[in-house]
C-alpha cells in the first residue's frame, strides 16, 4: 500500500481576525490619506480618477498621492516583518534593525555613494542601501560570532557598529557642500515626499521574490521562541535558523532603507503591536507586516496635514512617537524583570 501523507495547516483564529481587521484598517487609512490634503477629494472621485476614467485630480490622485500612499504601505510591511525576524533572532523586543546597524550601514553606503559620485542614478540608490546594510549585518554577525551567535552580543555589537557607522556619515555631511548637506539630511531623515512608483516598484518585487523565504521563516521562528536547547532537542538547526533570519530581515529592511530613507520605530513597535493584538506567544510575521503598513501610512497622512502647509518628514514623526514607546517599554521590561 502506498503510504497517505496528510497536510496539516494551523490557524490561529484570533490572528486570522486581527489580519482582517489590519487589512480593513489599512483600506481605510489609504482611502483617506488619498483624499485629504491641501486639495480634498471625495471618495467617489478618488475612486473614479484610479479607475482611470477622466477627471480633473489625475494628477494629485494617480501620480502623487496613489504612489506615495503604496509606498508607505510597502516599506511599513517591509519594516514590519524585518522587526519581526530580528527580534525572534536575538529574542530582545528592544532589538531592531535599526538597533543592530542595518540603517546605519544603508545611510552610510548611500551617503558616501552621493557625496563621492559613485553612483548618480536615482534607480541605484535602493541597491547601493543594500549593500550597506548586508555589509553592516555581515560585521555584525561576524564581531558577535564566538562559538555560536549570541543574541545580547548580536545586540550590543550592532549598536556599536550603529554608532560607528552614523560617526563616519556626520563626518561625510561636514564635508560636503551646502546643498548637498541639506539633501542628505533630508534623506537621512526618512521621507515619502516625492517618492512614488520609481521607489516602490523594486520594493514590491523584493517583498514578492521574497515570499517563499518568509513561508519558511513563518514556520521557522516558532521554536526559535524557545530556548536554544529546546529548539536544538527539536531538531532545529539554531545557528543557521537564526543565519536565515536574519539575512532576510536585513534585505527587507535595508530595501525599504533604500526606498524612503531610514524610518526609525516602525520596525522595533510594528511586532510588539502586532504580538499584543494576537496574543501568540511568537511574534506574528503577516501581522506584524500590516500592522507596519498601518502605522507607517498614517503616520505620513499626519505628517502631510498635521502643519499645513508645512510637510513634516515622516521618519522624525515615528521617532517623536517612538520614543517614549521605546522609554516605555524599557520601564515594562524592568518591571518584569523585578517580579510582584
Amino acid at each position: 500500500m502506498r503510504p497517505t501523507t496528510h497536510t496539516s495547516l494551523v490557524l490561529h483564529r484570533r490572528s486570522l481576525y486581527v489580519a482582517l481587521g489590519l487589512l480593513a484598517l489599512l483600506a481605510g487609512v489609504m482611502l483617506v490619506s488619498a483624499c485629504v490634503g491641501q486639495t480634498y477629494i471625495p471618495p467617489a472621485e478618488v475612486w473614479r480618477t484610479v479607475r482611470g476614467e477622466a477627471s480633473p485630480y489625475d494628477l494629485v490622485v494617480n501620480e502623487l498621492r496613489v504612489p506615495r500612499i503604496a509606498l508607505g504601505a510597502l516599506v511599513g510591511a517591509a519594516l514590519g516583518v524585518s522587526g519581526a525576524l530580528v527580534q525572534t533572532v536575538t529574542r530582545n523586543p528592544l532589538a531592531s534593525p535599526d538597533v543592530i546597524g542595518v540603517g546605519h550601514g544603508a545611510a552610510a553606503a548611500t551617503v558616501l555613494a552621493l557625496t563621492t559620485g559613485t553612483v548618480s542614478a536615482p534607480g541605484a540608490m535602493p541597491a547601493v542601501s543594500v549593500v550597506g546594510g548586508l555589509a553592516a549585518a555581515a560585521l555584525v554577525y561576524v564581531l558577535a560570532w564566538r562559538h555560536g551567535m549570541q543574541p545580547n552580543r548580536f545586540v550590543l555589537t550592532g549598536v556599536g557598529i550603529g554608532v560607528a557607522l552614523s560617526a563616519v556619515v556626520q563626518l561625510y555631511l561636514a564635508d560636503s557642500e551646502l546643498e548637498a548637506a541639506e539633501q542628505l539630511k533630508l534623506w537621512l531623515t526618512g521621507s515619502l515626499n516625492g517618492r512614488g512608483w520609481e521607489q516602490a516598484g523594486p520594493l514590491g518585487v523584493v517583498l514578492l521574490l521574497s515570499l517563499p523565504a518568509l513561508v519558511w521563516a513563518n514556520r521557522a521562528v516558532r521554536p526559535l521562541g524557545l530556548d536554544a536547547d529546546t529548539a536544538s532537542a527539536l531538531g532545529v538547526r539554531v545557528d543557521r535558523a537564526r543565519l536565515g533570519l536574519t539575512v532576510l530581515g536585513v534585505v527587507l529592511a535595508a530595501s525599504a532603507t533604500g526606498a524612503a530613507g531610514p524610518i526609525g520605530f516602525v520596525a522595533l513597535t510594528a511586532p510588539q503591536l502586532a504580538r499584543r493584538l494576537t496574543r501568540t506567544p511568537q511574534l506574528p510575521l503577516l501581522t506584524s507586516a500590516l500592522t507596519g503598513a498601518v502605522v507607517l501610512v498614517t503616520a505620513d497622512l499626519a505628517a502631510r496635514t498635521l502643519l499645513p502647509p508645512l510637510e513634516i518628514p515622516v521618519g522624525a514623526l515615528t521617532a517623536l512617537v517612538g520614543g517614549p514607546y521605546l522609554l516605555w517599554l524599557l520601564g515594562r521590561d524592568r518591571h518584569e524583570r523585578r517580579g510582584p
